[in-house]
C-alpha cells in the first residue's frame, strides 16, 4: 500500500473496523515517512465467470440494468431495483466464493424478482431459462401460482 501523499511503500495500521455488515474492513493507516494518516477500505473482490470463460468484476449496476428491462412498464421503482441489486450481491457474497459462474448470478436474481413482480419475473425467466415453447411459459406460470398463492387450510386446522 503506497502512501497517497509521499508514495512511500510502507504504512502502519492504527485501527481496523468491520463495515457493511462484514463485507469490508476499514483501516486507518499512518505513513512512517511523512507521518500523514489515510484510510483504506478492503473488500472481497467478487468476479463473474461467463460461459465463454471471460472473467469480469461483479457489477450491481449491470444486474439492475438487466432487471430494469424486464420491469419496463411495470410498477417497480428505482428504489425497488436498488434493493433487488443489493439482495443479489449479498446472497452471492454470502456464498463465500470469489468467482461466481454467470448462471448463478441469474439464479440469484430470480428469487428476489419473483417476490418483486411476477410479470417481470416471467420476462426475465423466459430469457434466462431459454424458453422455447408456450408449454415452457405455462409450466413457469403454474410454478409461480403455486409459489405466490397462500397455502390452503387443511380440514384438521382450526379457523
Amino acid at each position: 500500500m503506497y502512501c497517497p501523499y509521499c508514495r512511500n511503500t510502507d504504512s502502519r495500521v492504527l485501527d481496523s473496523r468491520v463495515v457493511d455488515d462484514g463485507a469490508a474492513i476499514r483501516r486507518r493507516r499512518q505513513c512512517p515517512s511523512c507521518e500523514r494518516r489515510f484510510t483504506t477500505l478492503e473488500q472481497m473482490q467478487l468476479v463473474v465467470v461467463k460461459r465463454s470463460g471471460v472473467v469480469e468484476a461483479f457489477s450491481r449496476d449491470k444486474v439492475v440494468g438487466g432487471v430494469r428491462k424486464a420491469c419496463k412498464g411495470r410498477p417497480v421503482s428505482d428504489a425497488d431495483l436498488a434493493r433487488l441489486g443489493q439482495q443479489v450481491e449479498e446472497s452471492l457474497r454470502a456464498g463465500g466464493q470469489g468467482e461466481i459462474p454467470a448462471d448463478e448470478v441469474g439464479l440469484a436474481i430470480l428469487g428476489p424478482l419473483r417476490s418483486l413482480d411476477a410479470v417481470a419475473y416471467l420476462r426475465f425467466a423466459s430469457v434466462y431459462k431459454h424458453y422455447s415453447s408456450v408449454e415452457d411459459f405455462e409450466s413457469e406460470i403454474e410454478n409461480l401460482r403455486n409459489h405466490l398463492s397462500p397455502p390452503a387450510l387443511s380440514a384438521s386446522e382450526p379457523n
